[in-house]
């Protein structure tokens, strides 16, 4: 992680140490806002799942292996073409409860013509939507051409490191085409995003019949984090006590679009380089590097080259897309990182030492950009 100008970060036993250092003004060069992009066609809005899905033959319901939430899947075929499809609805979907996801983003990007603005060198594979009812019990249904066999394989592989390096240039020319978006649409809240799986978040789940496994590990890793990494422990928790303040910081910084959920499950490649992007299921207006540290977060198994030099090489793309990023790059990226701390620390504290240190040593040094 590149450092420049910062308090040298106290010791937990320094006499009186502040865990969390007193904000300092700097002057953040904000980029001019990008003209928004127009979408290139109208998005399908069918008015009802059955309307969606009209004369699909050899429908038949799917598990894919690294589905988490409450929504079901089916293959089927359309026109002889094969396609998947998607239902989902807050009332089954636990995501979208701690999420706060109750009025269904994905079909407000969609009906927006969010996707179909995105560079050409994403793949969202969404072919239409259908919303019925309203609220809470409101169902949801995306149906996507199948992509199936250009995802990124489930497992523990290291992934290629040429298609990982694409991911990260794709992700950056998705960033630079929406620098300076502003969310007009309710989408997923900059400060409610650190608090996915904070404690206090999480409870309710953890009083359901069948607690989903995630929510499950979480409520483990929350309760031997502040014996595994004492100090990131302290920084988490203050997050999570005042997320609205490590927002206002990174609110100083440039911000854009984020589809949210960059982990492998959901990404892959086509046989022509275009990067799949499935699953956007936490949009909004965010920092680039919350995408970015997100991908890192989830992905850190599998990655083919340090965080360090990741960082770097998506950096260095973003600067190819005219973005100059020299003002505010250090000040965000050590930001994103301590507010992903808070969303995954839990997840780094069931796992490795060395995982655990390299997030606890991000976040310590991300708190003093606050």
């Amino acid at each position: 992680m590149a450092r420049a100008q910062r308090r040298k970060p106290q010791t937990a036993g320094d006499k009186g140490a502040r865990m969390v250092p007193r904000r300092r003004i700097r002057v953040i060069r904000m980029p001019k806002p990008r003209e928004a992009p127009a979408a290139s066609v109208t998005p399908l809005v069918a008015e009802s799942l059955a309307a969606l899905v009209a004369g699909a033959t050899g429908r038949s319901p799917v598990r894919p292996s690294d589905a988490k939430s409450g929504a079901r899947f089916e293959r089927l075929t359309i026109d002889g073409r094969p396609h998947f499809l998607k239902v989902v609805s807050a009332a089954e979907d636990w995501i979208m409860r701690v999420t706060g996801n109750t009025t269904n983003w994905e079909f407000r990007v969609w009906q927006a013509g969010v996707y179909a603005a995105c560079p050409p060198v994403i793949d969202h594979t969404i072919v239409g939507m259908a919303l019925e009812g309203s609220g809470p019990s409101a169902r949801l249904s995306i149906l996507m051409t199948d992509c199936a066999a250009d995802l990124v394989p489930p497992g523990d592989d290291r992934i290629p490191l040429s298609h990982h390096l694409d991911f990260l240039d794709h992700m950056a020319r998705l960033h630079a085409r929406f620098l300076g978006w502003r969310d007009d649409l309710g989408l997923a809240d900059l400060a409610r995003r650190f608090l996915f799986f904070a404690p206090a978040n999480i409870e309710a789940e953890l009083r359901v019949a069948n607690v989903p496994i995630p929510i499950a590990v979480a409520h483990r890793g929350w309760a031997v984090l502040p014996s595994r990494a004492p100090r990131l422990n302290e920084l988490v928790r203050a997050v999570h006590a005042d997320p609205q303040a490590l927002a206002a910081a990174l609110r100083t910084t440039p911000l854009t679009f984020v589809p949210g959920d960059w982990k492998f499950g959901n990404v892959g490649r086509r046989p022509d380089g275009r990067t799949v992007l499935l699953d956007w299921a936490y949009p909004g207006e965010a920092a680039p590097c919350w995408d970015l540290t997100w991908y890192l977060a989830l992905n850190a198994a599998r990655l083919p080259q340090s965080k360090e030099d990741a960082l770097a090489h998506y950096r260095a793309c973003l600067e190819r897309q005219s973005v100059d990023t020299a003002s505010w790059w250090d000040r965000q990226l050590g930001l994103s990182l301590l507010g992903m701390a808070a969303v995954f620390a839990w997840e780094k504290a069931v796992g490795g030492d060395a995982e655990l240190a390299w997030w606890e040593r991000a976040a310590i040094d991300g708190a003093n950009w606050l």
